[in-house]
């Protein structure tokens, strides 16, 4: 058996494998060239260089072949980074096995490419997901995995159909005080939970319109654009030129992005709902309110929701303008508060912070990091520990507690139509419809 028939055959569509393949990759290993998983990076930002490539090529049996980015120097910051890393790692030399490649759809269409890592601005997770699924390549998607409850079913639907192993990459799951303290929950160690109170890191002051600007000659600005509106550029909407390491400034614009309440709710609402073993539905309720900036940078800042769920259990998320992030738990008999990032705990019962899991009970504690569960997925063709379904239901969360906002109105949410009941106003913001029709992809 060849890798690619390896490799192929790892994915949840094909889920048994026979036995002499099987015992073949155990005793050749994983990281044996027959073996490797081919991973094709598309999107080389920020959290492709802070987290993404770092920890994917790290991975044993892992080979990142190919980077894609529409900013060249991006890409070729990235190429280096990726052929260092194994040159110094193998004893290379003068690596050159990491190929850039400007179109993302020539990545998608490589038959070399087993899997892909998608590092995007928001506004692409959506088509480019799509794709993924249709060309049969497993992929671990960035979060917020979408811009609309709308866009995440289709995705999570055609990640179904297709049969690929696709994973939310949030790393909270993996985090060991952040899943200790759901453990400590799911055991039933404080009690009945009756709700979580969560508080998003603050943002910077919005700026205000800026003036038209000439692209930078690196950066492919209308492919950057992409299913979006055609508008002109300015250096503040897109991110600034010739770095990676500051947070992008896309991220404050409600075109591409939904702020704080996404950017964290997709760690923050996933923790919160795999706690109450609720990852799977949502609440039943929802209401807030938040200021809604009217500059160039648009997202909702200084903003307050809360959601009931069915059993009685009450989450709120806020943020103000000098907010630190920490999720807290309360239970009839406890509370458990995770400070900060990656978090510490603390706890009215002291005990609780140090309690490991009895037999029987449920255990967190041997959870593989993001990367390594993404790529343990793929071969051993099962459901990632946070499936795409999964991150669709916890951006649901962030994208019903901005409509909330939006329209001021305490709303009545039916997790299984996804729908609101008698509001036509929000269901209508539901959607957010593409701009330009060339990059809509139906399953």
């Amino acid at each position: 058996m060849d890798r690619r028939s390896f490799v192929a055959g790892s994915g949840c569509a094909i889920a048994s494998m026979a036995a002499p393949t099987i015992v073949r990759a155990v005793v050749l290993g994983a990281d044996a060239p027959s073996n490797r998983i081919h991973v094709g990076f598309i999107g080389t930002g920020r959290q492709a260089f802070g987290a993404n490539l770092p920890q994917m090529m790290a991975v044993p049996g892992v080979q990142v072949v190919a980077v894609c980015d529409v900013d060249s120097w991006r890409m070729d910051e990235a190429q280096a980074l990726v052929n260092a890393f194994y040159a110094k790692r193998d004893g290379a030399g003068a690596y050159r096995g990491c190929r850039k490649v400007s179109d993302f759809r020539e990545v998608m269409a490589d038959r070399d490419i087993d899997a892909l890592m998608i590092s995007t601005p928001d506004h692409w997770h959506v088509p480019m997901g799509m794709m993924a699924a249709k060309a049969k390549k497993h992929f671990a998607l960035e979060k917020p995995i979408s811009l609309s409850v709308r866009q995440g079913r289709m995705l999570a639907d055609a990640v179904k159909r297709y049969g690929v192993t696709a994973r939310n990459d949030s790393e909270f799951r993996s985090i060991r005080v952040q899943n200790h303290a759901a453990e400590l929950i799911r055991n039933g160690h404080i009690g009945k939970l009756e709700r979580i109170e969560i508080v998003f890191p603050s943002d910077p002051p919005p700026v205000d319109v800026q003036p038209d600007m000439p692209a930078p000659a690196e950066l492919n600005y209308d492919m950057w654009l992409g299913p979006t509106a055609a508008v002109p550029y300015t250096e503040k909407r897109v991110h600034d030129v010739k770095q990676h390491n500051k947070r992008p400034n896309w991220m404050r614009l409600s075109t591409y992005a939904q702020g704080m309440i996404a950017n964290w709710g997709a760690h923050y609402f996933d923790m919160a709902q795999w706690a109450m073993n609720a990852e799977h539905t949502g609440p039943v309720e929802v209401e807030g309110h938040g200021e809604f900036p009217v500059s160039l940078w648009n997202t909702m800042i200084n903003f307050k929701v809360q959601c009931m769920y069915a059993n009685g259990t009450m989450v709120t998320c806020e943020q103000t303008p000098t907010s630190t992030p920490s999720i807290s738990y309360f239970g009839s008999e406890a509370w458990i508060k995770v400070d900060g990032y990656p978090g510490t705990m603390t706890s009215n019962k002291p005990e609780l912070v140090t309690l490991e899991p009895e037999a029987g009970e449920l255990d967190f504690s041997k959870t593989l990091w993001d990367k390594n569960d993404f790529i343990a997925a793929i071969r051993e063709g099962r459901q990632p520990l946070e499936p795409i379904e999964v991150g669709h239901r916890a951006i649901t969360l962030a994208q019903i507690g901005l409509i909330a906002c939006q329209v001021q109105d305490k709303l009545r949410w039916n997790a299984e139509t996804e729908s609101f009941e008698g509001n036509n106003w929000a269901n209508a913001l539901l959607a957010a419809p593409l701009s330009r029709p060339e990059w809509v992809v139906t399953a």
